[in-house]
Order: C-alpha cells, then sequence, then structure tokens
C-alpha cells in the first residue's frame, strides 16, 4: 500500500487485532498504520497512540505541555 491511498476498514481491522503491533499488551506499534491515534484495544475505553508513528508523539507531548499549561494558568 502507497502512502496516498487510504486502508480500508478490513486492513484496520487487521491490524489492530495482530498481536504483533501491541508491544506488552498496551502500546500500539504500526509503522504501516498512518492514523495517529487508533483505537485502543478494547475501542469503547477511547484511542491511544501509535508510538510507530513520529507526528503522534509530537502530538502526546504537544497535549501533554497543553495541559501543564492550563494547569499553571488556571492554578488558585
Amino acid at each position: 500500500m502507497n502512502n496516498q491511498e487510504k486502508p480500508s476498514q478490513q486492513t484496520k481491522d487487521e491490524w489492530h487485532n495482530n498481536p504483533s503491533n501491541w508491544k506488552l499488551g498496551i502500546f500500539y506499534y504500526n509503522k504501516s498504520d498512518p492514523r495517529l491515534f487508533p483505537p485502543k484495544r478494547i475501542w469503547w475505553t477511547g484511542w491511544t497512540v501509535n508510538f510507530a508513528n513520529p507526528f503522534s508523539i509530537l502530538a502526546l507531548i504537544g497535549l501533554i505541555l497543553a495541559i501543564f499549561v492550563l494547569m499553571y494558568f488556571f492554578k488558585k
């Protein structure tokens, strides 16, 4: 699959259900998956980070920094 082509839902499901894409059972790591935040193993619990995608790691760091900035400005 080239980078211009969107993966099908079946491909996404195969990636999600493949145990080799889950490190220690909780960390999603799949270089083929372009999504930044795929669903967690139990889909209704939210999303996780695709640690194989460098942009998702940057987005996670940005989110954490935003939380700390908000905590700093809104503390009592």
